[in-house]
């Protein structure tokens, strides 16, 4: 049986900054990945925004590791060349009574540490973005897009300039805690079977059954796997705005966004659809109807007529048929629809009670924006310590 130092299940954007963190630490990483490339699920199929980290509850890790994160990213970026715009965001109030909730969110967003929250009335609002129909707005500077797939190879450069090694269409499909280590099979053109010292979960939607197929870590601990399903719509022609639009939210969600991307298109998104519990994530993808245990990343369009009245709601003129059908993503999360959103769960051994593992669930949105603090918070689990 093989001995290595750090074992990484997940090649999404969460894996490979853990990779990243741990092996510029010192640590020799080995990345699991499932898919012939890297992060071609959860973090391939998302809105591209750098959050500001304006809605998560207070003392969250959500809250936190999105704002320490969305500075790390940036700085990142920056230094690693990445394309990126820091483009921003309005917070739009469609009617009077929607003013005193743009208040709540500003003092909310400031106790979380983003302070830098401006207050807009209509006039104000109209000057930044013409198109738009508001009677006061939010504007967030910080807010931004980013090009996920050039993040993701930048994240992968580094951590194997630091000497790790990625084994795609491999899958770790059980294993077993021991005094000496995690004892790992590995499934792929040569199965194997390692021992290691570390091993870190970032399966993503895969990621409560995988920790079920290791023998040793309390039962208790790991949570069930919810799958929501987020359907976008692209927007034909060219976008009136150049700045992300988000609707103040309503009972049951935050409302239809319009988001940007790069090159300057624009798609609303995602929806909200509860997937069933027959959806297998471990089975392949697929993005046409096929069996019910698979999932299926189609996008209904008749889900598109309600993105219509949503999106005339500060939008009035949009016009019918501009709305086509784009792609769909999958959030993993770590509670129920009858449940208030919970938050990233991120366990060592006092969570667990299994030496040597790390169990990452429910990472979904902000995750791509707090993956760098999210992969420090693991690396100090790692030192046996948390920042």
């Amino acid at each position: 049986m093989d001995r290595l130092d750090v074992v990484v299940a997940g090649a999404g954007v969460v894996g490979l900054a853990v990779a990243r963190a741990l092996t510029m630490a010192g640590r020799d990483v080995f990345i699991v990945e499932s898919q012939p490339a890297i992060g071609t699920q959860t973090s391939a199929r998302n809105s591209e925004v750098i959050h500001a980290g304006i809605y998560y509850p207070q003392g969250s890790l959500k809250a936190r590791l999105c704002v320490e994160g969305r500075h790390e990213l940036y700085r990142h970026l920056e230094a690693a060349g990445v394309e990126h715009r820091r483009c921003g965001k309005l917070i739009v109030a469609t009617s009077e009574a929607q003013c005193a909730t743009l208040d709540e969110i500003a003092a909310h967003a400031a106790a979380n540490g983003v302070d830098d929250l401006v207050r807009l009335d209509r006039h104000e609002a109209r000057a930044m973005e013409p198109a738009l129909q508001a009677v006061a707005a939010l504007y967030s500077p910080s807010t931004g897009i980013i090009d996920s797939h050039g993040y993701m190879l930048s994240l992968l450069g580094q951590a194997e300039a630091h000497g790790a090694l990625l084994a795609l269409c491999s899958r770790v499909t059980r294993g077993r805690i021991t005094d000496h280590g995690v004892e790992l099979h590995i499934e792929g053109d040569e199965p194997i079977d390692v021992l290691a010292r570390t091993f870190v979960n970032c399966a993503g939607l895969q990621a409560p059954a995988l920790a079920r197929r290791i023998d040793g870590i309390n039962p208790a601990s790991i949570p069930r796997g919810w799958l929501c399903k987020g359907n976008y719509f692209s927007l034909s022609g060219r976008s009136p705005f150049s700045r992300l639009i988000y609707p103040v939210p309503e009972p049951g969600g935050l409302g239809v966004h319009l988001t940007l991307d790069l090159a300057g298109g624009a798609r609303f998104g995602p929806d909200v659809e509860w997937l069933p519990d027959s959806v297998d994530p471990w089975l392949p993808p697929h993005d046409t109807p096929a069996a019910p245990t698979g999932i299926d990343y189609a996008v209904d369009p008749a889900r598109g007529d309600r993105f219509y009245g949503e999106v005339r709601r500060y939008w009035p003129d949009l016009a019918d048929g501009q709305l086509a059908p784009a792609y769909s993503g999958i959030r993993p999360k770590a509670s129920s629809r009858q449940r208030p959103a919970a938050d990233f769960l991120i366990q060592g051994r006092e969570d667990h009670g299994a030496e040597g593992y790390i169990g990452l669930y429910g990472i979904e949105s902000p995750g791509l924006t707090a993956s760098l603090a999210i992969a420090d918070h693991v690396a100090g689990l790692a030192r046996g310590r948390v920042k």
